[in-house]
């Protein structure tokens, strides 16, 4: 018997064997999962949208005060030619 035929014989008996006893609140325990891991993703998501924001507006804070765009004022003046 080839290996295919072997797998297939032991899925068609475990398919045809006894199955377990779903519990009675099952699709109940599955709703309150689903709706905790959505609350737990929107959260996540809410907090990383919050430091991204915190983020940006830390940026251009900076970027007012700081001023990089500028040239740094000449530290000495260059010497004067005869006039």
């Amino acid at each position: 018997m080839s290996g295919t035929g072997r797998k297939e014989d032991e899925v068609r008996r475990m398919l045809a064997g006894p199955h377990p006893q779903v519990p009675t609140d099952l699709a109940e325990r599955a709703v309150e999962l689903g709706g905790r891991v959505l609350r737990r993703r929107r959260t996540l998501r809410l907090l990383g949208l919050l430091a991204l924001i915190a983020a940006v507006v830390v940026f251009a804070v900076w970027a007012v005060t700081v001023q990089p765009w500028q040239a740094p004022p000449a530290e000495t003046t260059p010497p004067l030619g005869d006039w």
